[in-house]
C-alpha cells in the first residue's frame, strides 16, 4: 500500500484530534470475530478476522523424544505461512521475512514457563513426549497482523486436545505408548498464561493500538509487545524508527493494559461459545 502526502496528513491529523479515519480513538480496537473447531484433521484450529486481517491456525500433535537438555519438557514449534493471495507484498518470496518474524517472536513469547508449561507434554521423561506444531496461515492483511496472530494461536491452543495415554510398555530401548481413541480421554491445554501480542504503533506525537494498513504506513516508529498474566514476557521493535525513554515506557504501560483486556475478552468469549461456531468480540 501507497500513501499520498496528503493521506498520511490526513492521517496523522485524526490521530492528534483522537478521531481515526475509520471513527475509533487511539486505544480502540477494531470488531474481530473467531472460528474455533473448523477443521477436522487437526487436533484443535481457529480462524480469526480483525477487519481485513485473516488468520488460520491449526495444531497437529505428534510424539517425539524431549530434547536432552530438557528431558521433562514436550515441544512447541511455530510455522509461518504467507498466503501470496494476502497482498501484493507477498508475491515471490516477499513473506519470508515477515514470517520468519512472527514465527520467532512467537516461540520467544510462549519460551517462558509462565507462559505455557511443557512439562505437561512429557510422557515419559527423557524418553517420550508430545510435540505440537503450530501451523500459521496468513490469508490477508489489513495491518496489525502480530496482534491477529497472537490470539488466533490462543485460540486454537484453547481448542486442541491431547490424546490421553493409557499404558507405556517398554521393550529393551523401545518405549510403546497405547494411547487412547476414545475422544472423552483427551486432556484440554492450559492456555490461561498463554501471552497476548499488542502492537503499539507512534503517529505523530501520539501512540495508538491495532493500527491499520494505512496508519502502519503512517508510523514513525512500533512496538509489539508480548504479555502473559500481566508480565511482558518479549518485547519486538516493529520499524526502524527509535522512541524516546518516556514515550517507550508509556508504549509499555500501554500494551500491557491493552492486552490485559484483549485476553479477558478472548477468553470469556471462549469459553461461553461450543466448538464450530463463530463467536464475535470487541465490537
Amino acid at each position: 500500500m501507497s500513501l499520498c502526502e496528503a493521506e498520511k496528513t490526513f492521517i496523522l491529523h485524526g490521530v492528534e484530534e483522537n478521531f481515526r479515519i475509520d471513527g475509533r480513538e487511539r486505544e480502540d480496537y477494531r470488531p474481530m470475530e473467531v472460528e474455533i473447531g473448523i477443521i477436522s484433521h487437526a487436533f484443535g484450529s481457529a480462524r480469526l478476522r480483525l477487519a481485513n486481517t485473516d488468520v488460520l491456525v491449526a495444531v497437529k500433535i505428534e510424539v517425539d523424544t524431549p530434547y536432552p537438555e530438557k528431558p521433562s519438557q514436550g515441544k512447541l514449534d511455530f510455522f509461518v505461512d504467507c498466503s501470496a493471495n494476502a497482498t501484493p507484498d507477498f508475491e515471490g518470496r516477499g513473506g519470508e521475512d515477515l514470517a520468519t518474524g512472527i514465527s520467532n517472536s512467537l516461540s520467544d513469547a510462549y519460551r517462558s514457563s509462565k507462559a505455557f508449561d511443557l512439562k505437561k507434554l512429557c510422557i515419559m521423561k527423557g524418553q517420550k513426549c508430545w510435540k505440537l506444531l503450530v501451523d500459521i496461515l496468513l490469508l490477508e492483511c489489513g495491518g496489525n497482523l502480530y496482534d491477529a496472530v497472537s490470539l488466533a494461536v490462543k485460540a486454537a491452543l484453547w481448542n486442541t486436545r491431547v490424546p490421553g495415554v493409557k499404558s507405556v510398555g517398554i521393550d529393551g530401548k523401545n518405549v510403546e505408548l497405547n494411547v487412547s481413541e476414545r475422544l472423552n480421554d483427551c486432556v484440554p491445554l492450559d492456555v490461561s498464561g498463554a501471552p497476548v501480542m499488542v502492537t503499539v504503533c507512534k503517529i505523530g506525537e501520539y501512540c495508538v493500538v491495532d493500527p491499520s494498513a494505512a496508519e502502519e504506513k503512517c508510523s514513525s516508529a512500533a512496538l509489539v509487545v508480548a504479555v502473559s498474566q500481566g508480565n511482558i514476557t518479549t518485547v519486538l521493535q516493529g520499524s526502524a524508527g527509535s522512541l524516546h525513554p518516556t514515550t517507550l515506557m508509556d508504549s509499555l504501560g500501554l500494551g500491557v493494559e491493552v492486552a490485559n483486556q484483549l485476553n479477558i475478552a478472548l477468553m470469556e468469549t471462549l469459553q461461553s461459545a461450543p466448538p464450530h461456531f463463530d463467536v464475535g468480540f470487541l465490537k
